[in-house]
């Protein structure tokens, strides 16, 4: 038997802070670099640009998103089977293959490059189930999971910024840009790789308060499935919601900019680090919550109050009574609330509340699968069925979230307090 890495040695020993600090940082950082290699293209209009009667753009996100969306599907049960000793190696594998495909794309005539974005979005869809299994499970998964969730609201501002960079600065075309900014991020995506990959797994406290997580087989999700099945579909069909919303917002939001003649790219990183700070202090403060059930019952909360905060931040801007940048971070704070939770704590507080042996991976990734079907959805309704603007449609979307996602989240909370009464407890 191999002795343990002096890192992990030191992290299975040292102070919570510090495990914390570390991990929390860690994670942060490498999903930061992570998300680059999915998100910058979306800082790039590609103006000009046509296929088969719609912008060469939309066909971009659309062959991303089915890559991703199938990605999902085959992560339920490749991410949920997924042993410690595997993650790492899983993740060098997906991000390796993701960066190719943008060289390929950036190298082969479009049309025909689209194959590649594809290619681009299949292998990362699993990567963040890989990255969580590091967090989960664990007394302070608030903080980190926290941590590790804000990663995607900074690095999507962030990751643009740089892209938007490198044609300025650089010169750099629209269809390399996406090469060009995933090699810049490869390496420090490595090295943050392997710190995090030297944590050591979960102590015995932690299986104590959060509950053992083990490989799921596909017997293990189906009895888990048809044990909460009425509340999973109100918790996948509200994430389904935020996950089009989300997308819609994430990946057009320089063409809304563009209307509403904003041509700063360093707004992305401005809203986006706002909405992060805010986000994760809130989130993270709900470790200092022991009991699970309470636990669930405020994240619960949280997410309804998002959901209002959309529609609230949609009137304001309609009435002309905020500005498009307040009127961002206010979108995002609403959406991220939930987006946040449903990404990080809100299934890791749902296992250990009724303390079955099982893994947030498989939930995320059950809510993932739906949720990219629904914004594929609305991206090809966008696109052929309807003539709205992109700021119009987005500020629909968004009444739609509000309203139906509020109905949706408080059935939820309805059916887990019913379910929890009636539950065994030990």
């Amino acid at each position: 038997m191999t002795s343990p890495h002096p890192l992990t040695r030191w992290l299975s020993t040292t102070h919570t802070f510090w495990f914390g600090l570390y991990t929390a940082a860690t994670a942060f950082c490498l999903y930061t670099c992570i998300f680059a290699l999915r998100k910058a293209f979306g800082v790039a209009t590609y103006q000009g640009l046509e296929w088969a009667g719609a912008s060469f753009k939309v066909w971009m996100v659309i062959s991303q998103m089915l890559g991703y969306m199938l990605s999902k599907f085959i992560g339920i049960k490749v991410v949920s089977e997924l042993g410690a000793q595997g993650r790492a190696k899983g993740i060098l594998l997906m991000v390796s293959i993701a960066t190719v495909a943008w060289l390929l794309f950036a190298l082969t005539p479009a049309p025909y490059n689209l194959i590649f974005i594809f290619l681009n979005g299949l292998p990362l869809g699993m990567v963040w189930g890989m990255v969580f299994g590091y967090l989960e499970g664990r007394k302070t998964t608030e903080v980190l999971g926290a941590s590790l969730s804000v990663s995607f609201i900074f690095s999507d501002g962030f990751a643009k910024t740089i892209g938007g960079w490198t044609m300025a600065a650089w010169g750099v075309s629209e269809l390399w840009m996406p090469f060009v900014t995933a090699a810049l991020f490869f390496v420090p995506l490595l090295i943050f790789l392997f710190l995090l990959d030297k944590i050591p797994p979960p102590s015995a406290e932690d299986e104590t308060l959060r509950t053992k997580r083990l490989p799921m087989t596909g017997r293990d999700r189906w009895h888990f499935s048809l044990t909460f099945l009425p509340g999973l579909v109100f918790l996948v069909l509200a994430y389904m919601m935020l996950t089009i919303f989300r997308d819609f917002r994430s990946n057009f939001s320089a063409d809304i900019f563009k209307l509403l003649n904003i041509q700063d790219t360093r707004i992305f990183i401005r809203t986006e680090s706002m909405v992060s700070v805010v986000v994760l202090v809130v989130i993270a403060s709900l470790m200092a919550i022991k009991n699970n059930y309470r636990a669930l019952v405020i994240n619960h909360a949280i997410v309804l109050a998002g959901m209002g905060l959309v529609g609230l931040g949609m009137w304001l801007f309609e009435q002309r009574l905020i500005s498009p940048t307040v009127w961002m971070v206010m979108i995002g704070m609403g959406l991220y609330f939930g987006y946040i939770q449903f990404n990080s704590i809100f299934f890791d507080r749902l296992i250990a509340t009724f303390r079955i042996v099982s893994t947030v991976g498989f939930l995320i990734y059950l809510a993932d699968s739906v949720g990219y079907v629904g914004s594929m959805g609305v991206v090809l309704f966008k696109e052929f069925g309807s003539d709205q603007n992109w700021l119009d449609f987005f500020i629909s979307a968004g009444y739609v979230v509000s309203v139906a996602g509020s109905v949706l989240i408080t059935g939820s909370f309805f059916y887990f307090r019913h379910k929890y009464t009636h539950w065994p407890k030990n």
